[in-house]
């Protein structure tokens, strides 16, 4: 096996590439992109499923490579193609997000981002979950080394699946460097008529699944406008594509008395982000469980005021930046929204402290941070088994 001194020779499983996937596509995507920019002696391999991912990766760099491994589906993907590739073409070690082949050929890094899946199971498809909660267990016993996003998460692997600390590197991750104030008005403008947003607005961004925790931020928002006869509030704009177990958010949105104030964009095309969010009067993010929370980071690099959850990862990431509010109390969500809309000199202080608070990560940290993961996991070649 090559030490950290020998060039290493990397496959990155980065099928998320090209699924409008959120979270891990971000992830993973950011980060090849960054450890590709690095002056280092290794190779990469890319695997990718989709179309999208083999025209924004391949031919771009001498030392990385891409190829396309098929179905995309994880059933026949992981324990079959892609495992049947590691063998037909050797590398000296592979990175996964959650789930590794169970009988890869090579040391494993495993991302894990987050165990919601283990804690609140109830917020999953039941195939998702007993899926994950049988092979990422297995893939985090057996990883050679194990990558989180936060101390949180790092924690808890520790805790959930009694893994030595030592097996465990926390890797931040950050707003890509095109997160910034945008300054002219009329793009926000433009970007907001192609929305259908008119006038000012309270922006929430993440997929429609249960723990984004909308239906309480709706419920939040209906006691809110029912406190301000006057009907100044400005409206509420969801802006995510609808992932899963997503009824209960329509049916709490169709119930309610605000659902003529509120606006379901459906995905956004990441380069119409940094608009939104700077046009924003404030960024809202009641998530109750995450493993980073990428959004809040994102809000604050383009100078919008946030209000985010105080549980899990949420604090870590946003310092004292943001609002941080109890995700489960809906008049304590309704009052920081209200304080953020009456008061100007707060949304100031907020918007300037988040751009200062969002500098301090990078992508190209994660990616140094992750390089000297693959370097440690390189070193020992035994497999972790308990």
């Amino acid at each position: 096996m090559n030490g950290s001194s020998q060039s290493l020779h990397i496959g990155i499983d980065a099928h998320a590439v090209g699924t409008g996937l959120a979270g891990n596509e971000t992830y993973i995507a950011n980060l090849v992109e960054a450890l590709a920019a690095l002056d280092t002696p290794h190779r990469f391999t890319l695997y990718v499923t989709k179309k999208a991912a083999v025209e924004r990766f391949r031919n771009r760099w001498p030392h990385v490579a891409v190829r396309r491994t098929l179905p995309h589906s994880p059933l026949v993907r992981i324990p079959v193609t892609l495992a049947v590739e590691l063998r037909r073409h050797r590398v000296d070690l592979l990175h996964v997000q959650f789930t590794a082949p169970p009988f890869a050929p090579c040391p494993v890094v495993t991302t894990i981002h987050d165990l919601a899946f283990e804690h609140i199971p109830e917020t999953f498809k039941r195939r998702s979950f007993l899926q994950l909660r049988l092979t990422v267990r297995r893939t985090a016993r057996r990883a050679a080394h194990i990558i989180t996003p936060s101390e949180f998460s790092r924690q808890d692997v520790i805790k959930t699946y009694r893994i030595a600390p030592e097996r465990i590197s926390v890797t931040p991750e950050a707003a890509a460097a095109h997160f910034a104030p945008v300054e002219d008005g009329r793009m926000i403008e433009r970007t907001k008529q192609r929305y259908g947003i008119n006038g000012d607005y309270i922006l929430a961004v993440g997929s429609i699944q249960p723990r984004k925790n909308l239906p309480r931020l709706i419920r939040a928002y209906a006691s809110l406008r029912r406190k301000r006869p006057e009907g100044n509030l400005p409206q509420l704009v969801f802006v995510g594509k609808q992932a899963w177990l997503y009824a209960e958010t329509l049916r709490a949105l169709g119930e309610s008395e605000v659902k003529n104030q509120t606006l379901l964009t459906g995905y956004v095309p990441e380069e119409d982000l940094p608009a939104l969010y700077s046009g924003a009067l404030c960024f809202v993010y009641p998530s109750y469980f995450e493993g980073f929370g990428l959004p809040p980071l994102e809000a604050m690099a383009c100078g919008a005021a946030v209000i985010t959850g105080n549980r899990t990862s949420l604090p870590e990431v946003v310092g004292d930046a943001a609002l941080t509010v109890n995700p489960f109390d809906e008049e304590e969500l309704a009052a920081a929204i209200g304080k953020l809309i009456d008061d100007e000199n707060l949304r100031a202080l907020l918007q300037r402290k988040g751009v200062e608070r969002a500098a301090q990560f990078s992508w190209r940290q994660t990616a140094q941070l992750t390089l000297a993961a693959y370097e440690q996991a390189a070193k020992g070649t035994q497999k972790y088994e308990r």
